[in-house]
């Protein structure tokens, strides 16, 4: 009965015997000529020894690309440059030095507009442009990373002046008047900053929004409105490159010549328009202006007077001083009951508080 199947049976059995590692039939006795095949196991420690090592792949081999870069915060990029800023006046020259202290680079170079500097440190005999932005390269076996460095060309003022827009000569007390500080061939421009003096007491400062790095001239203005207290003052102006610390130190700075304001106002009296005399006083009362006053008349009661150096209580009341025959001026006089001035009726005051003083210490 099993005469003609069994060395089939037989074959298959050594077969699958042989492979005890991973069972993948089962032999059923109730059956001898049926084979049933069960599902591959999910051990997955069994997995990896059934594949052939010619099916596997080995991990893929990063590609060189000599023209790509990461950004500064790449944790791979080291490069740095000292100093980390650089100030330069214009035609001077600079130095600066790019290294990679974490990483080893294959080379570092720098790279200046149209020109290659393949060398770590920057060295270059003259700055003759406004703009320039350095930028240093270390190449590494896998990639490259790049660093620029800030550059900012100066030239201090050719010149600065000051003078009154759209005015010339004297001024008059209470008109508005514009005063403008002009600077020529500054850079860069926006850092500037323009300060206005009135004697040594600082007015204002101003400060340009232009961004451009060649040099340029600009105006800055500021309006005044003068008074009588400003007749005679000198106004100037000064502009100060501040370039932050690693400019020069001090900053440069170039003032303007001084002007002196001539301003008229007056005439006016140098009293109160209510004055008290103490009776036996001088009454005194000085007029200015600008022009400078010359011809004075005081009238009392429609007629031409003199202030009294002994006052009376006869010169109190109202006078008027005509000034120049151009204008009149009004003051009211009191006089105070007394003689002589308050200062000569103090002393006699207390001289006599000392008199009565002496006197009660000799009764005593």
């Amino acid at each position: 009965m099993f005469a003609s199947g069994w060395p089939i049976t037989l074959l298959l059995f050594c077969l699958f015997d042989s492979a005890t590692s991973s069972p993948v039939s089962t032999y059923t006795p109730a059956s001898p000529l049926r084979l049933q095949i069960s599902p591959p196991s999910p051990i997955p420690t069994i997995i990896p020894s059934l594949q052939s090592p010619s099916l596997s792949t080995p991990p893929p081999i990063p590609s060189f690309d000599s023209h790509s870069a990461v950004t500064t915060e790449d944790i791979h990029c080291t490069v740095t440059i000292s100093p980390s800023a650089l100030v330069v006046r214009f035609g001077d020259p600079a130095t600066a030095t790019c290294s990679a202290p974490n990483v080893h680079v294959e080379y570092l170079t720098w790279d200046i507009g149209d020109l290659m500097n393949p060398s770590p440190v920057l060295s270059v005999n003259s700055i003759t442009k406004w703009d320039i932005t350095p930028m240093c390269t270390g190449m590494t076996a896998i990639n490259s990373c790049s660093l620029s460095l800030s550059v900012i060309v100066y030239k201090p003022p050719d010149s600065v002046s000051i003078t009154f827009a759209n005015h010339t000569g004297p001024m008059f007390e209470g008109r508005q008047y514009t005063l403008q500080c002009t600077v020529l061939e500054v850079a860069p421009i926006g850092n500037l900053i323009v300060t206005f003096y009135r004697g040594q007491t600082e007015l204002q400062r101003l400060q340009s929004n232009s961004k451009t790095k060649e040099p340029v001239n600009e105006t800055f203005t500021l309006d005044i409105n003068p008074t009588k207290e400003d007749d005679g003052v000198q106004y100037w102006c000064e502009a100060k490159l501040d370039l932050g610390a690693e400019g020069p130190q001090p900053p440069p700075v170039v003032t303007s010549q001084n002007i002196t304001a001539v301003v008229l106002f007056g005439p006016h009296l140098v009293c109160p328009e209510k004055m008290q005399v103490i009776e036996g006083g001088t009454l005194s009362c000085e007029v200015r202006g600008n022009p400078k006053p010359t011809i004075v008349t005081w009238f009392k009661d429609g007629q031409v007077v003199s202030l009294p150096t002994h006052s009376s209580r006869k010169h109190a009341g109202k006078y008027t001083v005509s000034v120049d025959g151009r204008k009149n001026l009004t003051l009211e006089v009191e006089v105070l009951p007394g003689s002589g001035t308050a200062n000569c009726c103090n002393s006699h005051f207390l001289l006599a508080v000392v008199l009565i003083q002496i006197f009660i210490c000799c009764k005593s």
